[in-house]
Parts: C-alpha cells; structure tokens; sequence
C-alpha cells in the first residue's frame, strides 16, 4: 500500500513535469531550422531575471547536491563544504564572465563553447574537437543525475522498483521532456522544483533533529561527542581530503563551473548581461539549501550506520522512509527527482546542440537540419549515459568530481583565447592534450587527490604551462580579423549607452 500511494504522487507530478514543459514551448517553435535550434538550445535569447535564476540554481541544485551532499556527510563530514565553497566563488567570477561569453555569442550568433572556440580560432573542426572532449567529461554527469534519480525511484517505491528499472525510468522521462521542451520547458520545470526543494528542505530540516534526536541540542551534542572526526578535515577515514584538497578543488570547480557547457547554456539563454549580473548577486543565497542535505547526512550516521560505498547516496531517504507517511515520501520524492531532471535535461540539451552544431553540421546533407540532429544525438547520449550507470556505478560526488577535473582542461582554450589574443591555437592545443592526459592518468590510476591537492589542477598547471611555452616558443598566428572580432569583451559601457539613448527617445 505504501509503495502504491507514494508512487502514484511520484507518477502523477511527472505528467505534470512533462506538461509543464510541453505548455512552455507551446507557439514558440522558431523559424527555420537555425531559428528553432536557437530557441530549442537557448530559449531563444529571451528568459529573464527569474527564469534565468531558477534555471541556473537548479543547474547548481542537482541530484549531486541533494543525495550526493548527504552521501558525503555520511561518509566524510566537512570535507563536503566545498561545494558550498566553490559555487560562492564561482558565482563571484559568472559575474564578470558571464556577461563577456553572453556579448560574444550574442555578437556573432553562436549558441555554446563550441561555437565560441570554432570562431575564436577560426576552425570550424576544433568546434567539433571540443564538442566531443566536453561530450566525455558531461556524461559522468549525466550519470550521476540518472543514478540519483534511480535511487529516488527506486526508495520511494519501498524496493519495489528495482534500481536497473529505475535507472531506465530516469533516462526516459528525462529524455522525452528535453526533446521536447529544450531550455525554455527547463526553466519553467525550475521554478515548480524550486518551490518544491525550498519547502520540503525546509520541513526536513526541523522534522529530522526533532523526530529523532528531540531537537538540534542533543544532535548536535552527540555529533560533537560521537563523531567529530566527521566534523574535521581530512574528514572520517584515510580520505585525503585535508585543507589542500579543499582549497585546491573549490579554486578549480569556482573557475571551472563558469565555463562548463550548461552554464554557459544559461547564460546565452538570457534576455541581457544585466540579468546575469543580477542572477550572480541572487545566487549565493541559494546555497544555504544545501547545508540541510550536508547535516542530514550526518545525522543519518546515528539511524541508519553501515551504509557504504554507493549505498551512501541513500542515506537522507533512508531517514524519511523510514518515519514518515507515504504520500510524503512521495512528495520529497519528486523534489528530488526533479533535482535530476532539470540539470540532467540541460546537460543531454548541451550536448545535442554541440553536436548538431557543431559536428553533424560539418556533413552537407546535416548542416539545414541542426535541430533534428541534435534531438538524436541527446537520445544517444542519455543512452551512453544510462549504459555507463550499469556498467560503472559511482558515488555520486566521485561522478561530479570526474566532470570539473576534465572540463577544467578547456579553460586556457575557452577562457584565456578569449582575452589574450596571442595564445595560439597549437600553443592551446598542445595545453589540453597535456592537461587531460595527466587528468586522466591520476583518474584512471586512482591517485586523486595527488600529493594532498585535486589531481585536476596539477593538470590544468601543466595544460597552462605548456600552451603558455608553445605559444611563445612557436611563431604568431596571422588573422586578419580586428580584437573587436576575435575577443570577447564585457560591453557594459556599451549597453549603458544604448539604455540611455532609449530612455531619452
């Protein structure tokens, strides 16, 4: 009975997900192939303020956040507040990048970072290099959001869904909804889960110390007696993870985040850089959210011990399962399922719009039918994803850990071409090819961290070292094109003008 009641509230609000989605995109299909790929991918170039904000928090708001920040509370404790440590600062940096990224696409029509490495150095092929690169470093992250939400499923209906058929359950629903909503459908989806995360957050954070503890004193109290290995760095066990480890990793994802394809996608989806300064300001608030799944976690160490490895990511359902009535298991079930679907919809969204434009755009017979292209490759790539959840399950911060530490190798191209004119496209080449074979080297050998500090940044150091000595070593590039066409800059003075010569027509 419990399994029928909390599974049905599950199933009827993802109809309601799916129509949401269908309703935002109703009329605003977009002219042409390149019209409708722009509104599909960037919603047009129109979302506001609030869209922009709920869209963005909920990018940052993942399944990761909701079950991974708990799963790492259990299994470590303070090491888990580099989260909140490096979307603060990496909102702080947004706001000065983001304007500069959302002016030069707006400039020359492009739609991702792709298309803004393909015209920064004038080869359309290395568009298709690095849709690929990203393509490998986003799938972890979509199957972090697909696992999430498997375990979700897979809880709220008591065991009687099985994990695989959950999984399979997340890739579908997720899939059908981006294919046909695209950015717009998220946005809106956005803001109901952000009504939904911020109130059943809310109750979970007074309900679980009181139910189970009498209140914060005495759970607090014996975390402090019990467990303040939990409440130190390096954090519970031979995790490695001391001060280094935080701080190199937060100064990592901080710039990192602001170049990752799916902010980026928030980003070119806004009406103007105005609103992403504002979004910058508004976002840190959001952060608060995710210190009640981090103490949760922990309080999970008292009613639930014993879980371990991935099993970990069930550690703040386990609390409410286990005490609460099914139609509010059900509930928080969907907040957390749409904590998955909205990222997970933008990150297959990003990768089908890299693809469709530029890689399937390079064949003739794809170049007029973009869209079409990448409605197929974000079906793939879920697939990929779902595949990998099979066949290599993870925790889910370990999956967000192998994303930042791989996309980090595009910041010299990305970030740095962008500004400084003289990087060379070997120079920056040659950079990443370093960068992510040392990346994946610590990886894949299981030495991350390395020498106490994230194994990303010691390759991004030797990514930069080496664009920065081919770039000088070798001779300067010839284009033609004046700074205004190759670089990105803030157009804040710009926009200014033109403001005010509106005010005064």
């Amino acid at each position: 009975m419990n399994a029928a009641v909390a599974t049905s509230v599950f199933g009827v609000f993802m109809v309601a997900t799916v129509a949401l989605g269908l309703l935002a995109v109703r009329g605003r299909r977009g002219g042409g192939e390149g019209g409708g790929l722009a509104e599909w991918s960037v919603g047009g170039r129109s979302l506001g303020t609030v869209f922009i904000w709920v869209l963005m928090a909920g990018e940052g708001y993942t399944s990761f956040s909701y079950l991974g920040a708990a799963g790492w509370g259990y299994n470590y404790g303070a090491p888990v507040l580099y989260v909140v440590a490096y979307m603060s600062c990496g909102y702080a940096v947004g706001y000065v990048v983001g304007p500069m990224l959302w002016a030069y696409a707006r400039k020359h029509g492009l739609v991702g970072i792709t298309d803004m490495v393909a015209h920064r150095f004038g080869r359309p092929w290395l568009g298709a290099l690095v849709a690929v690169l990203a393509t490998v470093f986003l799938l972890p992250y979509i199957q972090l959001q697909i696992t999430g939400m498997g375990v979700v499923v897979s809880t709220i209906s008591y065991g009687a869904i099985s994990l695989n058929w959950a999984y399979f359950i997340a890739f579908a629903v997720t899939t059908g909804f981006v294919v046909v909503s695209g950015l717009r459908g998220s946005a809106w989806v956005s803001v109901l889960k952000d009504v939904m995360v911020i109130a059943t957050l809310g109750f979970l954070a007074v309900y679980v110390p009181m139910h189970y503890f009498d209140g914060y004193g005495p759970f607090l109290d014996r975390l402090v007696t019990e467990k303040s290995e939990w409440l130190t760095f390096p954090g519970h066990g031979d995790s490695g993870l001391g001060q280094a480890w935080f701080v190199t990793t937060s100064f990592l994802n901080s710039l990192t985040v602001v170049i990752f394809p799916t902010t980026v996608a928030g980003y070119l989806g806004a009406k103007n850089a105005d609103v992403l300064r504002r979004n910058a300001m508004w976002l840190p608030a959001y952060n608060v959210l995710l210190f009640v799944p981090m103490l949760l976690g922990m309080a999970a160490l008292f009613v639930v011990p014993g879980l371990v490895g991935a099993e970990s990511n069930l550690a703040l359902f386990k609390l409410v399962v286990d005490s609460l009535p099914a139609w509010s298991v059900g509930i928080i079930g969907v907040a957390a399922a749409l904590s998955s679907i909205v990222p997970m919809a933008v990150f297959m969204l990003v990768i089908g719009t890299m693809w469709g434009r530029s890689v399937l755009s390079l064949v003739p017979r794809w170049e007029q039918r973009q869209k079409g292209a990448a409605q197929v490759v974000v079906v793939i790539a879920g697939g990929l994803a779902l595949l990998l959840t099979y066949t290599a399950p993870n925790t889910l911060v370990r999956l967000s850990l192998i994303s930042y530490e791989g996309m980090a190798q595009l910041l010299p191209m990305v970030l740095l071409g962008l500004m400084w004119r003289r990087l060379t496209l070997l120079g920056a080449m040659s950079g990443l090819v370093v960068g992510v074979g040392v990346v994946c080297g610590f990886v894949f050998t299981e030495n991350d961290p390395v020498w106490g500090v994230n194994a990303g940044i010691v390759a991004l150091g030797a990514n930069l070292a080496v664009a920065l000595a081919v770039t000088y070593a070798g001779p300067r590039e010839r284009d033609e094109r004046p700074d205004d066409e190759v670089l990105a800059r803030d157009d804040i003075e710009e926009e200014a003008r033109v403001a005010a010569a509106g005010a005064v027509g």
